[in-house]
């Protein structure tokens, strides 16, 4: 059984797959597009991290039986090619939970307390002057709302440390949550209520671009937005204006419409935004969750055994 990680991976990564038993894995750049076409070439398992997976690839892996997304959102996989190539995909629901509702706290935080300006600023010699209109603009957790898009595994994980901190929370989602649901909003009720709002919905037809610059308007004066889930999401143009104009006062970015995001995009020159690129789901503790879901499958499809977490 011969797998394919497709993803540049650290040396401690790489370290923890060479320990592993029952499963043959090579390593492959996202960037190295002759090293990728021969390993694929034989692969029974291609490890998707973020780069898309298209039908060409499949084509080119004649054997490939599986492919196993490192995370939740299957969007970046051509899933109508999968099917007609009879090639399972499946996901972990799951894995990457704390990390990312740790990684949405964070941004919360970040953007409260403006690090993103006061960080370069101490780094300059400079923090003991800052402006004092920053000063203003700072705030606490605790008092405010927070409103949940989509009230999954890292959503529900980080609904009771953020009350524990002294915050409200509210929340949309498909369907009410049993024992939370005086917590439930609808979508507009959401925007208008909310002091923070992140981020915790897959990007399907029709989640892309609803915070468009209709849905920001709806939301609280001052308002901040936290986004670890897809950059489509949200329409980053209406964003932009709306953080220019102050109707937002911040934005903790971990995702982009287009990634790697480029130099150019406006959102990087804002000091009301704080930005990571695209680690929210990325510890050490998440990829060895990952692995041993992905080795557990590459054994179930050695076997012929049902596919832990599949969708196609």
């Amino acid at each position: 059984m011969k797998a394919v990680l497709h993803y540049r991976a650290s040396p401690g990564f790489r370290a923890a797959l060479s320990a592993i038993r029952g499963a043959r894995i090579a390593v492959v750049d996202e960037s190295d597009e002759t090293g990728f076409a021969r390993e694929i070439a034989d692969a029974d398992v291609l490890l998707h991290v973020l780069k898309p997976v298209t039908e060409s690839m499949m084509e080119a892996a004649p054997r490939l039986g599986l492919v196993q997304k490192i995370g939740v959102g299957v969007n970046t996989i051509d899933l109508e090619a999968a099917r007609r190539r009879r090639i399972a995909v499946c996901n972990m629901p799951g894995t990457n939970s704390q990390a990312v509702a740790e990684m949405a706290l964070t941004l919360m935080l970040a953007v409260l307390r403006r690090v993103a300006v006061f960080d370069p600023q101490t780094r300059a010699g400079n923090g003991w002057r800052p402006d004092p209109d920053v000063l203003d603009r700072v705030g606490e957790i605790a008092g405010r709302t927070v409103g949940f898009f989509g009230f999954g595994a890292s959503a529900s994980r980080l609904a009771p440390a953020l009350e524990a901190l002294g915050a409200r929370v509210i929340y949309t989602a498909r369907t009410p949550r049993a024992g939370r649901e005086a917590a439930f909003r609808t979508f507009e009720a959401l925007l208008a209520e909310a002091d923070i709002v992140s981020l915790h919905a897959p990007l399907t037809e029709a989640t892309r671009g609803i915070f468009d610059a209709a849905a920001i308007a709806r939301m609280k004066p001052g308002a901040i937005v936290v986004n670890t889930a897809r950059g489509e999401l949200i329409d980053e143009t209406a964003l932009v204006a709306a953080l220019r104009a102050g109707r937002l006062s911040g934005a903790g970015l971990d995702v982009f419409a287009r990634e790697p995001v480029e130099p150019a995009n406006e959102l990087l020159t804002l000091p009301s935004v704080v930005v990571m690129p695209h680690l929210a789901w990325l510890t050490p503790e998440t990829l060895a969750r990952s692995m041993d879901v992905a080795v557990e499958n590459c054994r179930r499809l050695g076997a012929g055994e049902a596919l832990l977490h599949r969708v196609v």
